[in-house]
């Protein structure tokens, strides 16, 4: 039976998602509403930027690109590449199809891309350059025909470095933009920006929560809360190494989890040592200290069937595993974000530079979806055609049927005119043989 070894702390009181609903949805209105001028008012009152158009110029634009050192520019090139090869491997697996079900009978699908995506860069806290990798590029060669992208100032200045990954990973337009007014924009356009059909993009719980009212008017990529952790190991590590990975995604924010999971009493004593003795050491400890304080666990567990077990229970976001044999955990969990395999690679690999996707669902969500790939930005839509009279017959008799059982006489109807002019024997298929409603 699985044994806490340090337990989470139950944080004070329920969330006020009420309060914080209802600020989201009084600045979405404002928006709305006041189009540009709420924009600029928005933007001054919460990042202190004002500016006449918050489009960057193609000037401005290549500043920032050429601002790049050139160890700068080919670390970001390397990393494009990485990502890039990864979603363009994934388009190629999305195969259109078309086949014939029974003789005459055509169906197919075609996976067509959204036309109009936004994606949210976010940097207030850190400039977080990677998710312009992560959501221009994969929508790109998703093939979405205009892709435009938002990310705030940073101290009060246009994030250089954000604005020239947007530019590299060819985004269509580049707004200097945060918050839930960047997304109000992007989702009801404004005099000058242009609406979109999908927004993505991680951010704060006030850009979620805007994404989450407004998920039916757009679509979204999937709901993200802070950034989850989940280190699966056992003895063939030590505590300093699941220190590192455990401290290493907390230091994203005070309620960020990050859990152990072990079937090894030892190391969960020395990662209990090491993490005191890291936290010494970390530049970023007092926000890590505090999210393992309150949002960290260790989790002991008698065998790899009950690690399995737990594992799924807890749904992370990223999941490290370091055991003897991590395919055993590939093979067997069903509830994850990401997985990453082995000591050699970490959750940070993924996070900016390995090639996957580092958009992840949090908060359980890894239980029915996963996360941001080249697919959330197409829709396969589907398509039929009959190509003789017999089969157009056969299907209207099946389907008149079908549709009589329901008590759907027109659109019965629609099936019995086929049979009628396509068929050779029509007798009892018109609108006298249909039953009338009550």
């Amino acid at each position: 039976m699985a044994e806490q070894i340090k337990a989470a702390k139950a944080l004070s009181g329920p969330k006020d998602d009420a309060k914080l609903t209802e600020t989201v949805l009084g600045l979405l209105r404002q928006v709305q509403k006041g189009g540009n001028a709420a924009v600029r008012e928005l933007s001054n009152r919460f990042d202190g930027f004002d500016r006449d158009d918050y489009r960057l110029s193609q000037a401005e634009i290549d500043q920032c690109v050429n601002s790049l050192t050139a160890q700068e520019r080919a670390d970001l090139d390397f990393a494009q590449d990485q990502i890039r090869n990864f979603a363009q491997a994934q388009r190629e697996s999305m195969l259109d199809i078309e086949v014939e079900t029974l003789p005459g009978v055509v169906l197919g699908h075609r996976n067509i891309p959204i036309q109009n995506v936004g994606c949210y860069v976010p940097g207030g806290k850190y400039p977080l350059l990677a998710s312009a990798h992560m959501t221009v590029l994969t929508a790109k060669v998703a093939g979405c025909d205009r892709v435009i992208t938002c990310a705030p100032p940073f101290k009060g200045k246009i994030a250089e470095k954000i604005v020239a990954a947007q530019a590299l990973a060819g985004a269509d337009e580049i707004y200097c933009l945060g918050g839930v007014q960047a997304i109000a924009a992007m989702a009801y356009g404004t005099e000058t920006i242009a609406p979109v059909d999908m927004l993505a993009g991680p951010g704060n719980p006030y850009v979620a929560e805007a994404k989450r009212l407004l998920f039916g008017k757009v679509g979204i990529d999937l709901f993200a809360g802070p950034t989850e952790t989940l280190v699966i190991a056992d003895d063939s590590v030590d505590g300093e190494l699941v220190a590192t990975d455990l401290l290493g995604q907390a230091e994203h924010g005070p309620n960020s989890p990050a859990v152990l999971i072990t079937n090894s009493r030892k190391l969960a004593q020395d990662t209990l040592s090491e993490i005191e003795r890291l936290l010494t050491l970390l530049p970023t400890r007092d926000i890590a200290a505090k999210a393992w304080e309150d949002c960290g666990e260790i989790i002991l567990c008698d065998s790899l069937a009950e690690m399995v077990a737990e594992a799924d229970r807890v749904a992370s976001e990223h999941v490290q595993v370091m055991t003897a044999d991590p395919d055993y955990f590939l093979n067997n969990m069903k509830n994850y974000g990401a997985l990453f395999l082995g000591a050699r690679t970490n959750v940070a690999f993924g996070d900016k530079v390995i090639g996957t996707n580092h958009t992840l669902p949090t908060d359980k969500a890894a239980r029915y979806t996963g996360g941001l790939w080249v697919g959330k930005f197409l829709k396969t839509c589907t398509y039929q055609r009959i190509t003789s009279d017999e089969a157009s017959a056969l299907i209207g008799q099946y389907g008149s049927r079908l549709c009589l059982m329901e008590g759907f006489v027109g659109h019965a109807e629609q099936a019995n005119i086929r049979v009628r002019r396509y068929g050779r024997e029509n007798v009892g298929y018109g609108m006298a043989a249909a039953p009338r409603s009550s």
